[in-house]
């Protein structure tokens, strides 16, 4: 997959504003890509559904840190990782975003395992909401009507959902809002993307590692001596870390609300693999609950064309 290079020097957060043209367009293209490719990541985790939740997380990160450290090496981009280490509170803030990032993994593969992939895919449709609230309240970005009818429409889903499940939505909640509030850490750190992912698998890598060594002492090689299984565990750092890093290119340079809006490829193409690949049940509230995200989504898409129409019109 191609990734866009971040520039030499760390990134300025970016302000509640709108972005210059290339950045939003270099943007978009990086938020598709990403969500592309997490939308087809359960085919990977239900291969290695014999590993366990935990060491795919932990391996996921190990590999992950070897290739963003490639990539750091290569760019000569080690240099932005003295600026953390000696500002407590920006590694503070790296760390508070490693640990979301490594509870929406775990939360997430085993959500797979447990052939809960449908209630995973709606945790990424209301994920949007949790932008649209963090851009009001954090980042002081206000919504029009038609935004609030979508956001409206969305809240009774969540609603809908629950019933159909039978219980609260923990899975969906949970992702929504570990992902949520790791978009916003991310998008108001100063570190640039690959410097940031790498320092927090950094973070992570103490605990991985030692789950990986307690794991081998205890149970045994297990899945590292199958050759097949094992290039399954090896390709999960490239396929957590490359979209996590188009993710970051593009969340640093669009608006929440519009990362919102392209938040819903990944659980569309999630849904169709729960469905037709893995056979998961979907009842009639189920299915309505889907149904109204799909019409906030058509309701939110319509208003951002629509603004975006007058805009160049006015220009």
């Amino acid at each position: 997959m191609a990734i866009s290079h971040p520039s030499d020097a760390p990134e300025a957060p970016v302000l509640p504003v709108g972005p210059p043209a290339a950045d939003m367009r270099n943007g978009v293209i990086a938020a598709l890509l990403a969500y592309f490719s997490w939308g087809f990541l359960p085919l990977l985790f239900r291969e290695l559904e014999s590993a366990g939740s935990v060491l795919i997380v932990a391996e996921r990160t190990a590999w992950s840190l070897v290739l963003l450290a490639g990539i750091l090496l290569v760019t000569r981009k080690f240099g932005e990782l003295k600026v953390l280490f000696t500002d407590k509170r920006r590694a503070g803030g790296v760390l508070l975003s490693a640990v979301l990032l490594a509870g929406n993994w775990l939360l997430y593969v085993w959500a797979v395992e447990s052939g809960q992939v449908l209630e995973a895919s709606f945790g990424y449709f209301i994920n949007p909401l949790v932008n649209v609230a963090m851009g009001m309240i954090l980042l002081g970005e206000r919504q029009n009507r038609w935004q609030t009818v979508a956001i409206a429409l969305a809240s009774v889903a969540i609603v809908i959902q629950g019933v159909g499940l039978g219980s609260f939505p923990f899975i969906a909640v949970g992702l929504a809002l570990s992902f949520g509030f790791y978009g916003y850490f991310r998008k108001t750190a100063s570190l640039g993307p690959v410097s940031g992912l790498f320092a927090e698998a950094l973070m992570l890598a103490p605990a991985a590692l030692s789950y990986i060594a307690f794991n081998i002492a205890t149970v045994g090689p297990g899945v590292h001596t199958d050759p097949y299984l094992m290039t399954m565990l090896v390709l999960t750092g490239p396929a957590t870390a490359l979209p996590l890093l188009l993710f970051v290119y593009a969340v640093r340079r669009l608006r929440l609300t519009t990362m919102g809006m392209f938040q819903y490829i990944a659980p569309s193409i999630q849904f169709l693999v729960a469905i037709i690949l893995f056979g998961e049940h979907l009842n009639g509230l189920r299915l309505l609950s889907f149904a109204l995200i799909w019409l906030s989504l058509a309701i939110f898409s319509y208003d951002s064309f629509a603004r975006r129409r007058r805009t160049l019109a006015a220009a």
